[in-house]
């Protein structure tokens, strides 16, 4: 929002300086972004008299001109041609710096010597364009700086609104916090314009159908108007809060906008159908042209203005081009109106079109403002465009909005502010930015009832009449104490410890964390998952950005592949990542999802980093595994059994199993399909682990038995078994467990032979036993027996033979 110093001066009688304005603008919340000095440093542009406009002799386009400055006359060579003799101009004279640093040099243009410039509106800073030089008004001093003689010497205020302050998107609302600000009143009136043609209903009528979505809306009749350029006043008016001139009617309508913040808009009275405006809804389907020339499709949740046969005007947004007021127009119908914001709002937004207009109505107009600028723009068209205004106005407000009251407690705002206000004070603060503000009857309760203006939408409790204490009264003001607080050690839940635990420990195995977005595509076939399968039921957004991510994922495993793809993608190939996130499962007859915790981990590439020392092997499904065992002995679980007959759709075949425990299932762990990988573009093994982590943590054991270290020393017994290739190293571990006796301490496996020298369909386990007692030196005699019982029960169970 741009608003103008000298304009807001014109309401406030203050004298602040514009810098020490813009401070305390600053501080009651309306921040300055930017200030424009205009006509700083062209001091040296004065008014001047053209004495002779003579042809150059060596060029003929341009001219010769002798220029009188009041103290002496100067050659000056022009290329306009709209200047004559005796007009008075705007001369740059030499040394002068104009806007863009351009500088005026004496110098010679074709032989003939120039002692300045003649300046356009453009050089000057004051239009975008400009057809010629710049011819002042007759009567000026020669010799006066051309800013200061026309006036134009103004500080122009860049604000940075908040949407919640559509009161401030005008001068006079800027100006009625400029008078809070000084403690000045704000003067402004309301004056009825002279009405001296036939009454506004003997050739027009208004018919509101949406009181709802319009729950006001006035208009005046002008008949005999003259469309043409404005006044050089208006134009510089506008163009003091940046807006250029279009034609006299329109300007008017700009700036009621600019000035009061109400938009109001022109209609060509002639171009309207059966001379009727009907304010209703549109229709599903509609086409409509509007005055940028787009054809808008509408829809019914869409407020129109139509005349006796379709829309005119998309309300509170813009006009249309089939009532637009042109070069020929003669009669005008002014509307002046107040629209529901969220009706603005909603149809700008799906159609795209940001207006002045709308910019104010989704945020909120002044209801009560607008008879006010209807009858100020039609007395301003009459007087710049001519014309007479018919008797009457057509206003209708069939459901006047109730006036909202809020109370204050005077002790509550100073306890809020850690000030020490009196209720006076108070009353005199809210006073003064218009808000109607009475103490209780009992004035000694501290309670004060606050009527709140039209204007003013966002003021709505009682901590918002808190915050303008505080913003009339000066952020600056209020003094600075230092916070009372108490220290408070909060110890985190016991599955937050554990989600830190196990991170941690993800991360100390050489693993790095990914953070993805929850919301995936709905892409399960890339997984080949089962049709039944109840990963494939997700939970969809309502308003997705894209179509890749429209659903909430209910695995993590997509997600993790399209990392490592992503990875690749970049030339980054020995990958291990992890991440520890929930995912989101619907439930029958439930409105919320169930939502539970998995750990996704990954790994592919070489299983060290490129080196000379290093021997370059690439990873496998014992690497993984090896991370998943150490999980499992850091997180104190109990027996797992790992089984390799079943597996995850998403796995290879034989490359996979799944976790179990007595508790029930924990996840999988294999390396993934190649079918899989190829829909991920992926070109080489990636082996992963999915792990339900509601379920790990709860087979968790709790505690720890601590057992003393024997003093006596250890046995091994190394035995090489030839079983069949079908058995594995976990049913060796349960048999030895059924008969291990008292004094086996610990069990491995520590080679596995295929080969030469055995059968296809055989395979040789070697496994190294420990014999040890915490109260004796074993003898042989027990050794022995011990091992031949844990060989025969092998023997028997497995059909194990010794080598």
């Amino acid at each position: 929002m741009i608003v103008s110093y000298n304009w807001l001066k014109e309401f406030v009688d203050f004298d602040l300086p514009p810098e020490e304005l813009s401070h305390r603008l600053t501080m009651a919340g309306l921040e300055v972004d930017a200030m424009d000095y205009l006509g700083a440093g062209l001091d040296t542009v004065i008014v001047a008299r053209l004495e002779s406009v003579e042809r150059h002799p060596d060029a003929d386009r341009l001219t010769l001109c002798q220029v009188d400055t009041g103290s002496e006359t100067l050659p000056v060579v022009c290329g306009a041609t709209n200047h004559n003799a005796g007009d008075l101009i705007a001369l740059a004279q030499v040394g002068s710096v104009l806007p863009g640093e351009f500088k005026i040099k004496k110098g010679k243009i074709r032989g003939q010597v120039s002692m300045g410039m003649l300046c356009s509106e453009k050089e000057l800073g004051l239009a975008e364009e400009s057809a010629g030089i710049m011819i002042l008004p007759a009567g000026l001093p020669l010799g006066q700086p051309v800013f200061e003689a026309l006036g134009l010497k103004d500080v122009r205020f860049e604000l940075g609104l908040t949407p919640n302050r559509p009161d401030c998107l005008s001068i006079v609302g800027v100006a009625r916090e400029v008078a809070g600000i000084v403690g000045r009143p704000l003067q402004i009136a309301h004056q009825a314009p002279a009405e001296d043609g036939a009454p506004c209903t003997d050739s027009a009528s208004v018919s509101l159908e949406e009181s709802g979505l319009c729950p006001r809306y006035a208009a005046r009749l002008i008949h005999g108007v003259k469309i043409g350029p404005s006044p050089e006043w208006l134009v510089r008016r506008l163009d003091a809060v940046g807006m250029r001139s279009i034609n006299n009617v329109v300007d008017v309508t700009n700036l009621m906008l600019m000035e009061l913040g109400h938009p109001l808009h022109a209609f060509d009275f002639n171009l309207l159908r059966d001379h009727r405006i009907v304010v209703r809804r549109a229709s599903d389907g509609d086409s409509f042209t509007t005055l940028d020339g787009q054809q808008r499709l509408l829809c019914g949740d869409d407020l129109v203005i139509c005349d006796g046969q379709g829309p005119v005007a998309l309300a509170g947004i813009m006009g249309g081009e089939n009532s637009e007021v042109g070069s020929e127009t003669t009669d005008i119908l002014l509307e002046s109106a107040y629209f529901n914001p969220a009706t603005i709002r909603r149809t700008s937004k799906r159609l795209g079109m940001h207006t002045e207009a709308s910019h104010r109505f989704e945020r909120g107009a002044d209801v009560d403002m607008v008879p006010i600028a209807l009858d100020k723009a039609a007395a301003l068209i009459v007087e710049v465009a001519g014309g007479v205004l018919a008797k009457g106005m057509f206003d209708c407000y069939p459901e006047p909005l109730s006036e909202r009251q809020v109370t204050l407690d005077v002790a509550k705002a100073n306890e809020v502010l850690g000030l020490k206000l009196a209720s006076d004070d108070i009353l005199s603060l809210l006073r003064s930015i218009g808000l109607e503000a009475q103490p209780a009857p009992d004035r000694d309760n501290g309670i004060l009832y606050v009527k709140i203006p039209a204007f003013r939408p966002d003021l709505e409790r009682e901590i918002d009449l808190i915050e303008e204490v505080a913003r009339l009264h000066g952020y600056d003001q209020i003094p600075v104490t230092m916070p009372v607080s108490r220290m408070i050690c909060h110890r985190p839940a016991p599955q937050q410890r554990l989600v830190r635990q196990l991170r941690d420990a993800m991360v100390a195995g050489g693993f790095a964390e990914i953070v993805n977005y929850s919301f995936i595509a709905p892409e399960w076939d890339r997984l080949n998952l089962a049709p039944d399968d109840c990963r494939r039921q997700n939970v969809r957004i309502l308003n997705p950005l894209t179509e890749d991510q429209s659903v909430m994922r209910t695995s993590l495993v997509p997600s993790m592949l399209e990392s490592l793809a992503r990875n690749r993608a970049y030339r980054s190939l020995d990958l291990r990542l992890f991440e520890l996130r929930p995912v989101f499962q619907p439930q029958d007859g439930e409105e919320l999802p169930r939502e539970s915790l998995r750990l996704c981990a990954a790994i592919c590439g070489r299983r060290e980093p490129l080196g000379w020392a290093q021997a370059g092997e690439a990873v496998d499904f014992f690497d993984l595994k090896g991370q998943l065992e150490s999980l499992l002995e850091e997180f104190r679980l109990g027996p797992v059994r790992w089984d390799g007959s079943q597996s995850e759709t998403f796995y290879h075949p034989g490359k996979s199993c799944m976790l179990h425990h007595p508790s029930g299932l924990l996840g999988s762990l294999g390396e993934i399909h190649p079918q899989v990988l190829e829909h991920f573009d992926i070109d080489q093994p990636v082996y992963l682990l999915d792990l339900d982590l509601s379920a790990f943590f709860a087979a968790m054991v709790t505690g720890r038995d601590f057992q003393a270290i024997s003093r006596f020393p250890d046995v091994c017994r190394d035995s090489a078994l030839l079983v069949d290739d079908k058995v594995s190293a976990e049913q060796v571990f349960a048999v030895i467990d059924q008969v291990r006796g008292r004094f086996v301490e610990d069990y491995t496996l520590f080679d596995m032979y295929r080969g030469p020298g055995i059968a296809d369909d055989k395979k040789s386990l070697a496994i190294r036993v420990r014999y040890r007692s915490s109260d004796k030196t074993l003898t042989e005699e027990e050794i022995t027996t011990g091992h031949e019982r844990i060989i025969k029960a092998l023997r028997k169970q497995l059909g194990a033979e010794i080598r």
